[in-house]
């Protein structure tokens, strides 16, 4: 008997010792980020900070009107506005969760005892006391009300809530880069569709302003065929030129149509017209300072500074799994008024009733949920980790891939413009041979030609540089600090 009762205090140790070491075993994960960034962008010799807000960045009135608009309205940026106010709400419930729960408790309850319980035996042998008053008599069946406070509170030993707390701050943390991320993101997205509007409205005026072109040589080709100095072959052919303008004429309005319904629905609203900048040439290029050090995108980058909280939060994650096997103590106090009898309910203090229990519990026979739950958590962040190199790496091939686009874009533009200098003095030139005989139509048809399809290739090569400093403002983090 002496050594089962020693036994039965010993139990309770071994079985927290062995719970203790059972968790040495536990799954270990690998998060050493082995990932090595480049010192420098291959090509680039500056090495000024770039933080550029969008307001600075660009100086077009109406665009950053519409940027305004979009950032008022955007639904993934609403959505992404309500996953902070998710996190910050997950925030605040985990610094509750250290605190003791307190229950206001109103309950009722009736017992029938059985007469040969030892409950059933005790209330008979107790009514026959002498000490008890009529009111103190315990009646069959018993009645227990209770009306008071009761609390819950399990203390935080090893820190587990503590790290559920730092975890749920972090996710805060990351939520909002995430959101940061979004409205870099509708910036860009927003300004490039802008400006490919701007630049189907300078090819527009292109076409037409060749249209009227086309049309007076067309009328003049006429003219010449009424008084035998041209054939019909030069009619239908100055005629065919002039259709087919007229058909990318029609085609351009469409492009119009789909890229303008596209830049409201970023804003936020229904179809309508936008107000946007004349034409494309009336544009100037957003002033960029230099990419700077790799390691500096890496600070400015909302995306990269949002995996790498999650990063973090995981790791608490799996501090979190880790002290889940550990045992756990809880203290439950409560106070109120107690009574089997209804109308002495409130007979104070000899309703009056307290108590406290304290309990330590360790997890048994749930060893195997908990342990796989670790495992889980620790291939969630090695995953995570992964996740993190990719963004990295990412970011880095799109900041060399839009510095060397927008250097090769600026050549290209200069060039474009030569290209259609050069061409405005061909067609010129072809006009005044043709009037004195030394050039045929052909020679017209085809000068006219290529200055519409050089006039449309600088348009595009300008919207396109616009569009690559944009993607490249983007992708050293947006002015984000």
């Amino acid at each position: 008997m002496k050594s089962s009762y020693k036994w039965a205090i010993a139990s309770p140790f071994f079985l927290i010792i062995s719970v203790l070491i059972s968790c040495k075993t536990l799954p270990k994960a690998n998060l050493a980020n082995t990932q090595q960034v480049p010192h420098q962008f291959e090509g680039v010799t500056d090495t000024l900070k770039h933080n550029l807000d969008w307001k600075v960045l660009f100086t077009d009135p109406l665009l950053k009107t519409v940027i305004d608009t979009a950032l008022k309205n955007n639904y993934d940026l609403r959505i992404a506005l309500k996953r902070v106010s998710v996190a910050r709400v997950n925030l605040q419930m985990q610094k509750a969760a250290v605190l003791p729960s307190v229950n206001a408790e109103a309950s009722a309850g009736l017992t029938k005892y059985g007469d040969y319980t030892i409950d059933g035996v005790g209330n008979y042998d107790t009514n026959l006391s002498p000490n008890l008053n009529p009111g103190q008599k315990i009646p069959d069946p018993v009645p227990d009300y209770f009306l008071g406070l009761r609390s819950f509170w399990e203390l935080d030993v090893w820190g587990k809530m503590k790290s559920r707390k730092k975890a749920a701050f972090v996710r805060f943390l990351a939520s909002e880069k995430g959101r940061q991320f979004v409205v870099t993101a509708v910036v860009s997205q927003v300004a490039q569709m802008y400006y490919e509007l701007v630049a189907l409205d300078t090819e527009l005026e292109v076409l037409r302003r060749n249209i009227k072109l086309q049309r007076t040589a067309l009328e003049m080709m006429e003219i010449q065929k009424e008084g035998g100095q041209a054939t019909e072959l030069a009619v239908q052919q100055f005629k065919a030129q002039l259709l087919n303008t007229q058909s990318r004429e029609l085609q351009v309005q469409r492009n119009q149509i789909e890229v303008e319904n596209q830049l409201n629905y970023l804003m936020g609203r229904f179809p309508q017209p936008i107000a946007r900048a004349g034409s494309l040439t009336s544009i100037s290029l957003p002033g960029l300072v230099a990419a700077g050090f790799p390691s500096e995108m890496l600070l400015r980058r909302p995306d990269i500074a949002e995996a790498e909280l999650e990063l973090r939060a995981f790791k608490l994650d799996i501090n979190v799994a880790r002290k889940a096997m550990y045992p756990s103590l809880t203290l439950s106090p409560y106070l109120g008024y107690n009574s089997f009898k209804a109308a002495t309910l409130f007979n104070t203090p000899g309703s009056l009733a307290y108590g406290l229990l304290g309990g330590l519990s360790a997890p048994i026979f749930n060893q195997g949920i908990l342990r796989r739950n670790m495992q889980r958590t620790v291939v969630e962040a090695e995953q995570q980790l992964l996740h993190y190199q990719k963004t990295v790496l990412n970011a880095f091939m799109e900041v060399t891939t839009r510095l060397k686009g927008t250097q090769n874009l600026k050549q290209q533009l200069k060039v474009n413009q030569e290209e259609v200098d050069a061409l405005n003095k061909a067609a010129e030139v072809s006009q005044d041979l043709f009037l004195v005989g030394y050039a045929n139509y052909l020679e017209i048809i085809t000068a006219q030609k290529s200055i519409v399809e050089a006039e449309l290739s600088l348009t595009r090569t300008k919207q396109q540089l616009l569009a690559s400093t944009i993607d490249l403002y983007r992708s050293l983090g947006g002015g984000w600090e």
